[in-house]
């Protein structure tokens, strides 16, 4: 094989690392100018240090391509970890809420019970007061008097009256002590439980603390491994394709249900999967020719993340490029896509419905700020979710 041959050969073989191509034609720069300044130095010497050069250049970027693929490896895990302990911290801000809203509730309930005690105490005492006033009649006496029975008998009805009012009275202050002695007892279970969701919620957040410290160090590790324009062009159309074969798989595994009715008659009559700014408009300019197949909506980290529309989760998992991602089927051969989410709140095979919270906005798949990558696809092609959200 001839020198130029091999060098040829270098050359097509060095066409996905471009660094190595503009390396390799440096140094046929200098061997064939060299040449003909110092004919002394023959063309073998040359090419031998050619391929020493290139040998050792292709090791340098192996070595910096797996140092890369690790660092990534490690910001799955880290954001993984994120998404672990935002979900539980989430979950317990529900139980926090649920459990203060009961303590509200009971507190309600204890001060009306009070009330009401309260309000039975005085009944019988004012009852205790008209049975002491009449106390002196003898039933003896009235039983043994002769001049006026029927007096006796009202008297004695009177009597029978105010003692079935007593016993109803007694029986409702008893019942009425008993509630408030169980309200009492749940508040304090409630604060109990309270207390040990509070410290939970502290644990929680200390983890979450650091796991992103961990993964803020990652994202800085990755972003001094600089990319030129070309690679960092190779590297979002490998992140694209992925993300595309994985529609296509999860498209061809998925049972369509015949109760999902698609989203093609409900054009500019959906919201927005959450509240926030459109950052990167469909169809705009992501990297060269590149361009964006969906909107990136700026919001705040944990903010909730709403289906469009009801379907079936399809996917939901960690996307290179994209972190979390969970995708809805809707039927009719639409899906909807969510990104770069925190935290993923539905697993495969769930149902949701229209509105119902599914992720939290994050910032996963090594991005800088916080937002959702938000798509629509139908068979497969992207659409602008402008003809659908309002």
């Amino acid at each position: 094989m001839n020198h130029f041959s091999y060098l040829t050969e270098q050359l097509a073989s060095a066409q996905k690392p471009p660094m190595l191509v503009f390396f390799i034609l440096s140094l046929l720069v200098i061997i064939f100018t060299s040449s003909h300044v110092n004919g002394q130095e023959t063309t073998d010497d040359k090419l031998k240090q050619v391929k020493q050069a290139i040998s050792k250049q292709k090791t340098n970027i192996k070595k910096v391509d797996s140092k890369r693929q690790k660092l990534v490896n490690q910001l799955k895990h880290d954001e993984l970890e994120i998404a672990k302990a935002s979900k539980a911290l989430n979950t317990t801000n529900k139980s926090l809420t649920a459990t203060q809203q009961t303590i509200t509730k009971l507190a309600k309930e204890k001060k009306e019970l009070t009330s009401e005690q309260k309000r039975q105490e005085d009944i019988l005492a004012k009852q205790l007061r008209a049975a002491y006033s009449t106390g002196h009649h003898d039933y003896l006496k009235l039983l043994l008097n002769q001049e006026d029975s029927g007096k006796v008998q009202r008297t004695i009805s009177y009597y029978q009256y105010l003692n079935k009012a007593r016993i109803k009275e007694i029986t409702n202050y008893q019942q009425t002590i008993e509630k408030i002695i169980d309200v009492t007892n749940e508040q304090q279970q409630q604060a109990q439980q309270l207390e040990q969701l509070q410290q939970q919620q502290q644990q929680q957040k200390l983890a979450l603390e650091k796991s992103s410290r961990q993964r803020k160090q990652t994202v800085t590790e990755l972003n001094q491994q600089l990319l030129n324009s070309k690679q960092q062009l190779e590297k979002l159309l490998a992140e694209e394709a992925n993300l595309t074969e994985a529609l296509e798989r999860i498209a061809r595994l998925s049972k369509q249900e015949v109760n999902l009715n698609g989203l093609g008659k409900l054009k500019r009559q959906l919201s927005w999967p959450v509240k926030g700014r459109i950052s990167r408009s469909f169809g705009s300019r992501k990297q060269d020719y590149l361009k964006w197949k969906g909107v990136l909506l700026s919001a705040p980290i944990g903010r909730e993340v709403k289906t469009i529309h009801n379907g079936t989760i399809l996917f939901s998992d960690w996307l290179k490029g994209y972190g979390l991602v969970t995708v809805v089927d809707h039927g009719k051969g639409y899906m909807s896509l969510y990104g770069h989410n925190q935290a993923l709140l539905k697993s495969v095979g769930d149902r949701v419905e229209t509105g119902e919270p599914i992720a939290l906005v994050g910032q996963s798949g090594g991005q800088s700020q916080p937002a959702l990558y938000f798509e629509i696809r139908h068979n497969g092609q992207a659409v602008n979710p402008k003809l659908w959200c309002r």
